[in-house]
């Protein structure tokens, strides 16, 4: 009985603090909405970073990442690595630029972060060992060509355009 009430008291309290939490950052938003046009040096910043976010969305888009990165004679574990490598750093350089931009937008860029490297890992991992860097990259190609028109990194290139225009309104 004692753990019952325990768990009811905890649970009682935690709701309270979310309700709180609810309404204060809700009369934030609604205050912050209302004090006007936002300082256009914060504008600029945001302005910027979506601007970094564009380019990085089309550095990490496969078939730019694969022109740049193809290195003849690399055996397609080894352009996996590179593959892999190339968009974590990519994407590290520019995780600063969430704080500036919205939360959607952020993850839709995470989300091709993250899809891209799944299909290099999944198309690596169903080549046969000898395969060449070349193979997986053809691969690669091949499977972005098929899902043209729902590619994901023009999906976020026009969702990053979009909320960018808001800004500058």
């Amino acid at each position: 009985m004692d753990a019952y009430v325990i768990s009811l008291v905890i649970s009682s309290l935690a709701f309270i603090i979310s309700l709180s939490t609810f309404f204060i950052l809700n009369k934030q938003r609604q205050q912050k909405t209302k004090s006007g046009p936002a300082d256009p040096a914060t504008k600029q910043l945001q302005l910027q970073a979506y601007e970094r976010l564009v380019m990085l969305t089309e550095r990490i888009a496969l078939h730019n990442l694969i022109s740049r990165a193809n290195q003849p004679g690399m055996t397609a574990r080894d352009m996996q690595k590179l593959l892999l490598e190339s968009i974590k750093q990519e994407y590290e350089y520019n995780s600063s630029q969430q704080i500036y931009v919205s939360p959607v937008a952020w993850d839709a860029v995470r989300n091709l972060k993250e899809q891209n490297m799944l299909i290099i890992n999944q198309v690596a991992s169903a080549l046969p060992a000898e395969a060449s860097g070349t193979d997986l990259n053809k691969i690669l190609l091949d499977v972005m060509m098929k899902q043209q028109k729902g590619q994901l990194h023009t999906i976020v290139l026009e969702a990053l355009n979009y909320e960018a225009r808001k800004v500058m309104k």
